[in-house]
């Protein structure tokens, strides 16, 4: 049976997916399926870098603003509605392209990984989410290096989300959650795809942070997180874990100034970006797109990309011509 096709293009945070990716979508006659965390609720624009109707130029959009911030979103959850995103896209006609920076979620539908959820006792995990409230998240990750090495190297310690979801894993079915995910990893992808990511000079990608943080704030961050906060969204909530959006609710909390939240942001999304790149670094047959060496010019950006999916018989020379 031939495979159906799948393109992706990841990348850090603010490496300047969204411009290319529209671009490259009218090019290949392509919807965009978002590979974000954040960008799946409404009420969630600023902090998450939302794209706006403006900059989508017509090219439709998938799991955006299909969730309200109360709502529980995780990994299987993003599987599930992709892999339902890709089919209809691909019966319209149309090619699925995959834009995004949680490379988790892009590997569970590239390569189909079963999870083996079981949501029929939750006890356990309300307990463990008790323990993070009471002790932090370090505290957590103390147990998954108990009860599972390899998944406490995966895992950062303040990703208090995947830590419960390898501790119930482990108690749910005696097994680590780190070969179980290996040996998912090693399946063949049921796609026929090409996974490009666009990358920059480490320093570029940083001052592009700093500046994004500082427009957020101009654009009102914190006065989103407030009428969240207002509206009964709790702190604890997933969507409340997203960079901006934490340390700004610990900050009308009275943890500490607005000058100390920003200064935070900054330096975990900085993080952030370097343990997104290790992630894409770790995944197989990546093509990676750096911008600092196409001169930042997203015209040499695209006649690389297009002329890689020319080669795989992705698009036809037609379409090239475009750029």
């Amino acid at each position: 049976m031939t495979k159906k096709p799948l393109i992706i293009l990841a990348g850090p945070t603010a490496v300047g997916k969204t411009a290319l990716s529209v671009r490259l979508a009218e090019l290949i006659n392509a919807e965009i399926i978002s590979a974000d965390s954040m960008q799946v609720y409404r009420g969630m624009d600023i902090g998450s870098a939302k794209i706006t109707a403006e900059e989508m130029d017509g090219i439709p959009h998938h799991l955006i603003d299909i969730l309200e911030p109360e709502d529980e979103f995780n990994v299987v959850r993003f599987q599930k509605m992709a892999k339902e995103a890709v089919e209809n896209i691909i019966e319209r006609g149309k090619v699925p392209l995959v834009v995004g920076g949680t490379g988790f979620y892009i590997q569970a539908l590239l390569y189909d990984i079963d999870f083996e959820e079981n949501d029929g006792d939750i006890t356990y995990r309300r307990s463990l989410e008790r323990l993070a409230g009471e002790k932090g998240g370090e505290y957590l990750h103390c147990l998954l290096r108990e009860a599972d090495p390899g998944a406490a190297l995966q895992i950062h310690p303040h990703n208090t989300k995947r830590i419960i979801r390898a501790l119930e894993f482990h108690k749910q079915t005696g097994r680590k959650i780190s070969e179980h995910n290996a040996r998912e990893k090693q399946k063949h992808s049921p796609y026929h795809y090409v996974y490009f990511v666009l990358t920059d000079e480490r320093s570029r990608l940083y001052e592009r942070i700093d500046r994004r943080v500082d427009k957020m704030m101009e654009q009102g961050l914190s006065e989103e997180v407030r009428a969240l906060k207002e509206r009964g969204v709790r702190r604890d909530a997933t969507s409340m874990q997203g960079l901006g959006y934490k340390e700004l609710y610990a900050c009308l909390e009275g943890e500490y100034p607005i000058e100390e939240a920003v200064r935070i942001i900054k330096r975990d999304t900085r993080h952030f970006a370097k343990r997104q790149l290790t992630w894409f670094k770790r995944e197989r047959d990546v093509i990676w797109i750096d911008r600092s060496s196409c001169g930042q010019d997203e015209d040499v950006m695209l006649e690389k990309i297009t002329d890689y999916l020319l080669s795989k018989g992705f698009i036809n020379k037609q379409r090239t011509d475009k750029i």
